[in-house]
């Protein structure tokens, strides 16, 4: 159900990280009305709907003995670059469900809220627009 991809340190033949990914959707969810307005005003009317597709971070780890170092940041960036340029899946956003204590890196790397509903829970589900990425 996803594609996992290693990034490996050949020249001591250890795995310094891997994340997966998968398909996803992103559906309005009209408790949530604010949030899905703010995620809206970036579609153009035309093209408004009640779906979007997204390709979801479904995994993403470092190993301890390379963390600090940025490569968190540095797949993030590479994930975008990914869904941006060669055209692989017809998606606009990325999601992911995060843990509590990796809420602030993703809010780093640009993700935002997809609601407030899940603000006590052990994952806190979080978009990120693909077209910020071509912007930036």
């Amino acid at each position: 159900m996803a594609v996992t991809y290693l990034l490996e340190d050949l020249s001591c033949k250890k795995t310094v990280a891997y994340f997966s990914l998968l398909n996803d959707k992103i559906t309005f969810d009209p408790e949530q009305r604010s949030i899905w307005n703010r995620l809206s005003r970036r579609v153009a009317n035309a093209k408004r709907r009640k779906h979007y597709p997204a390709v979801k971070i479904g995994r993403l780890a470092i190993s301890e003995e390379y963390a600090g170092q940025g490569l968190g940041r540095d797949i993030i960036r590479f994930i975008k670059f990914m869904f941006t340029h060669g055209n692989r899946t017809g998606c606009r956003f990325i999601t992911v469900d995060a843990y509590q204590n990796a809420v602030g890196f993703y809010q780093k790397c640009g993700f935002d809220f997809l609601s407030e509903k899940d603000g006590k829970d052990a994952t806190r589900s979080m978009y990120y627009d693909l077209k910020r990425f071509l912007d930036e």
